[in-house]
């Protein structure tokens, strides 16, 4: 990437469909300087590449404004010290604004502040705070000063109060609409709710104050020459409103007949909608939570030796060369180097594998890692946004961000279908008031009213959300939690399965499955003296030993000494016997013969277990073997998979040895591994470059950045939040069987999407020139249009009796 050209990340908000989120992708490609431009419609969230001596960013800010939408920033205040004149508040505040991400920054002399408004996805305010000090000053951001308040959440505040609002209105509107007709006659129904004005004086807040937020948005849409889902609801709503408002007028003649009205249809719509906004608002602002708890993994402070002396610091301070002590217990803050001490690290929350590794000098160690047993020093090599948990936040990030949303197929109708109806109902007024009933202003008004109201796009925008609702609701009854509509709509694509080993088809933690005793020993003997030894140890292979003895029922006996071994084992005396359990390096230290023990601890390997040899007053006593275990239903459901035509792969960052053990009993062929945490995604991606849709499925967070760029992330719900955040799907009940289900409630639903489509453009098709030459009255064309209506919402409620 030369110098000048730059990426940048901007958080949009106001876009309501993926017509709106295309147009600013449009709109953006199109400037001089811009070299791409992705649009992010679940995220909210732009990717930018652009040419720096061409384009700034405040010149792109300022075209996704001219577009209709808007830029969502933070702010923050800092304490400024060491400033001495006007010069050196200037001085601050010109370098400030040079730093990119930074929209606006003040400083005030007087006071000693300085307030900056920035992109928070471009910088932090660590890094005003370095540029401040670069300057020659200091600066402390001031306590609760920043404005951490997630525009999503206002967003949600927002249209709940407009949903409750608008509910209150509609209600009477609704109640005197289900008492108009015969078969519901009995339903008493106060007379002052059938009264023209008092409907319009409910209809009409909730079609200008609440529907206002439509109109607004066709009027973006339409200004840039498109059309969205603003400009339906804006078109059939206007048209039942002021079709009703002009019966209204008319019954204000002496002679006028008693008419029906339609100010139920517009504003119950509205409330409907609003709803559907609200939902999907909460949705979206979950998406972000994957990068937070990432970001929450790193420690907070680091110790480290400077001059000699122990000080604790802010980990934004650490630099790279700082000498760290990592006490037992305690997370590893950045990358680095041992150069004192050994350990026993647990790297599950990285790598996903459960077992710890053992570490010593001269071995690598990855930040927001745990150290288990051992005081370690380190030496810093990477800090900040180059340590390994920062890639893979990046990784997850860009894999989030270059996703393109799914174009809803009733948007891409609209885009044609608007300004057809529009032309059409122009058509039918000029006819009739030129040539069928020349001068006959009022007649050809109502057929062109009569035109609109059928083709009022009411069936067309319920089509796919509500299928989408009661799908998606119906799989949530049996554990399975789509993240949106678009995730449940690519579902049913996917032609590749890819398996996590560990916790996805394994349950996750090593458990005790093979006792060998020598000839010498019974096992209960054997196991008590182990079992002893091994109840002092820290090490999660030792917690497991411990705990499949207890199983058995045999009692620990008391324990005079007690030494751990890193990296070999442990030494522990129990009754004046010397027990020392441990690899053969160990036997090898205490020159125990174990030769007749090898083969078996070859064969044990060989299917993927750990094996420990136990030797007790310098004799060899035998030999217990670790695990992780399949899930009891993984077999089943992967010949499930199979059966449906899915190509199932198993990807593992363990040994090629252990992963081809495990797959041979879970059924599985294809295997990938010894895969680092980065080179997931890397292998996701070269499958989907081979055409297939890939299904990622995982429980760690090693796993998110594979999730986040597969096609379909499944999140098993017993794994990280992490995992579940970044994934598109979550398993809650953690059974391989949901993959399954997943894929088949995603294809039912969008083959009730199909039929609901079908029949919400049926009615419109076949209406339409019934309208157009008169024969079909707007009031039964209102009729027509509510029950295409209700037909679509009962058809998608079919899917709430789905059986998996």
């Amino acid at each position: 990437m030369s110098q000048s050209l730059k990426e940048t990340n901007l958080q949009i908000s106001g876009m309501t469909c993926a017509a709106c989120a295309t147009r600013i992708e449009k709109g953006l490609n199109k400037l001089t300087g811009v070299e791409s431009a992705t649009v992010n419609l679940a995220l909210e969230k732009s990717a930018i590449k652009y040419d720096s001596e061409k384009i700034n960013a405040e010149e792109i800010e300022q075209k996704i404004k001219d577009l209709g939408y808007d830029v969502v920033t933070e702010k923050a205040e800092f304490d400024i010290t060491g400033m001495t004149c006007a010069a050196c508040s200037a001085r601050i505040e010109k370098g400030l604004n040079k730093l990119d991400g930074v929209v606006k920054a003040n400083v005030n002399l007087a006071l000693e502040k300085a307030t900056v408004e920035f992109n928070g996805s471009m910088l932090t305010t660590s890094e005003v705070i370095k540029k401040v000090e670069g300057l020659g000053y200091g600066a402390r951001i001031k306590e609760d000063s920043k404005d951490t308040s997630d525009h999503r959440q206002k967003e949600i505040a927002k249209q709940t109060k407009k949903f409750i609002f608008s509910a209150i209105l509609s209600f009477p509107l609704l109640w005197a609409m289900v008492g108009h007709f015969s078969f519901t006659s009995f339903i008493w129904v106060p007379e002052i709710f059938m009264n023209p004005w008092f409907q319009l004086l409910l209809a009409t807040p909730v079609q200008v104050i609440i529907g206002g937020q439509f109109y607004i948005g066709a009027y973006k849409a339409l200004k840039n020459k498109s059309a969205n889902m603003d400009v339906l609801v804006a078109l059939g709503t206007s048209a039942a409103y002021f079709y009703s408002l002009y019966l209204s007028m008319m019954t204000l003649s002496e002679s006028a007949p008693k008419v029906d009205l339609y100010y139920e249809t517009s504003a119950v719509l509205i409330t409907l909608i609003i709803l559907g906004k609200l939902f999907e608002a909460k949705a979206k602002g979950r998406s972000s939570e994957a990068i937070k708890k990432l970001m929450g993994l790193q420690a907070k402070t680091a110790t480290v030796e400077r001059g000699g002396i122990e000080q604790e610091i802010p980990l934004e301070e650490v630099v790279v060369g700082d000498i760290l002590h990592i006490k037992p217990g305690e997370k590893i803050p950045v990358d680095g180097i041992i150069i004192e001490g050994q350990s026993a690290i647990d790297e599950s929350m990285l790598t996903g594998e459960s077992v710890p590794v053992d570490k010593k000098i001269a071995d690598d160690v990855i930040g927001a890692t745990l150290n288990k047993n051992g005081f370690l020093k380190v030496q810093a090599t990477k800090v900040g946004r180059d340590t390994a948990l920062a890639q893979i936040i990046k990784v997850v990030e860009e894999a989030q961000g270059s996703k393109a949303p799914i174009q809803r197929l009733a948007d891409k109708i609209s885009g044609v279908f608007v300004p057809i109806v529009v032309a059409l109902a122009v058509i039918v007024f000029i006819i009739w008031y030129v040539w069928a009933a020349p001068g006959n202003f009022a007649g050809a008004l109502e057929k062109m009213i009569a035109v609109l109201v059928i083709a009022c796009p009411c069936a067309l925008g319920l089509a796919t959300p509500t299928s989408i609702m009661a799908g998606s609701g119906r799989a949530a009854e049996y554990g399975i939690l789509f993240k949106g509509g678009e995730h449940l709509e690519m579902t049913h694509r996917i032609t590749t399965i890819v398996l996590d080993k560990t916790g996805t088809v394994t349950n996750g933690t090593p458990v005790l499955t093979d006792i060998f005793p020598a000839n010498s020993w019974s096992e209960e003997e054997f196991l008590a003296l182990v079992g002893s030894a091994e109840k002092q140890s820290e090490h999660p292979l030792a917690e497991a030993i411990v705990k499949g003895i207890k199983e058995k029922g045999i009692p620990m006996k008391d324990v005079s000494e007690f030494e751990a071994i890193p990296g070999y084992g442990i030494k522990a005396v129990i009754d004046e016997n010397e027990v020392l359990v441990g690899t053969k390096k160990l036997m090898n230290m205490y020159n125990v013969g174990v030769a007749t023990a090898l083969q078996k601890m070859v064969e044990l390997e060989t299917v993927g277990k750990t094996a420990m040899l136990a030797a007790i007053n310098g004799q060899y006593a035998g030999t217990v073997a670790v695990a992780d275990t399949i899930k009891g239903t993984s077999k089943m459901a992967i010949r499930r998979l199979k059966k449906m035509g899915l190509d199932v792969i198993m990807i593992t960052g363990d040994n090629q040895q252990t992963a081809k053990a495990i797959a041979v009993q879970a059924g599985i062929e294809q295997v990938i591994a010894e895969v680092l945490p980065e080179g997931k995604a890397d292998e996701i991606r070269k499958l989907q470059a081979e055409g297939k849709k890939v299904a990622m499925v995982g429980d760690g967070i090693n796993d998110a950045p594979a999730l986040a760029v597969a096609d379909i992330g499944m999140a098993i719900g017993t794994g990280t939040d992490v995992a579940m955040e970044a994934a598109d799907i979550t398993l809650i009940r953690g059974d391989l069987n949901s993959i399954a289900d997943a894929i088949f409630m995603s294809k039912r639903t969008i083959t009730n999407i199909k039929q609901n489509l079908f029949w919400a453009l049926a009615y419109n098709s076949l209406g339409i020139p019934v309208a157009a030459l008169g024969l079909l009255a707007p009031w039964l064309a209102g009729a027509a249009m509510a029950f295409s209506s209700v037909s679509v919402v009962l058809n998608a409620l079919r899917l709430q009796k789905v059986k998996l």
